[in-house]
């Protein structure tokens, strides 16, 4: 039996749909941990890089958190805070590994999107007399769409994929299966998870990706899909 066709008769044997183990429960288990990550991250990131964005200031410290932020390793986050005693092994470590994990990329694009708002836009909201909290929220934020929504989808995709490694650290989700494959030196059950992470990564992206075309204004789609796949 090649690993494909044992792959595949794992996916398709009903006695792995059902139980807490199965992978309805596995599924839900990761996008649990994924969804308890993001709003977090975004509470803090997006005001963050709207305020600095706005400003114009700090900018050599939103890219330097960015950089720092993308520079640490997920997995060492991971096993700090499962071995800090107020959080310990499971979920928990995972979810704020992945907080820190999604703070860069969303402060970065937010911050981009902002400084990146067409002057003669701003000139003329200016010109109308509009306050700067309309300014904010008729013109920079619906034209800092495509960028601030590319930086979450791009984001949201990358926790995903990254909440495998709660495993690791005695947490659920899909990652479960590739952790207890190696454990039992089982190359199907490895490739069964790995196959599952992705298609819930594949499923999460094409989703986003109509979120966000619903979310853009019709004359900036063109430039939203061309960052989406830029960033």
């Amino acid at each position: 039996m090649t690993t494909v066709t044992g792959v595949w008769q794992w996916l398709t044997d009903p006695a792995h749909w059902s139980g807490p183990d199965g992978i309805p429960a596995r599924t839900l288990e990761h996008v649990q941990i994924s969804l308890l990550a993001l709003p977090v991250a975004v509470v803090i990131a997006v005001p963050a890089g709207i305020l600095l964005g706005r400003s114009g200031r700090a900018a050599f410290l939103t890219f330097s958190v960015g950089s720092v932020g993308r520079a640490i390793p997920t997995f060492a986050l991971l096993f700090i805070f499962a071995s800090w005693d107020p959080v310990g092994v499971g979920d928990e470590a995972a979810v704020l590994a992945l907080v820190l994990f999604a703070i860069p990329p969303l402060l970065t694009n937010t911050y981009i999107g902002l400084r990146e708002v067409d002057h003669d836009a701003l000139d003329s909201a200016v010109g109308l007399g509009m306050t700067s909290w309309q300014r904010l929220w008729r013109v920079e934020l619906p034209l800092s769409v495509p960028l601030v929504s590319a930086g979450l989808r791009t984001t949201t995709v990358q926790v995903v994929a990254t909440a495998s490694l709660a495993a690791f650290v005695g947490g659920g989700g899909l990652g479960r299966y590739v952790v207890d494959g190696f454990g039992q030196q089982d190359t199907v059950l490895v490739m069964s998870g790995v196959v599952l992470i992705s298609a819930l990564c594949l499923a999460t992206e094409g989703l986003l990706a109509l979120l966000q075309r619903a979310a853009t204004p019709p004359g900036l789609r063109a430039g939203a899909e061309g960052v989406a796949t830029s960033v």
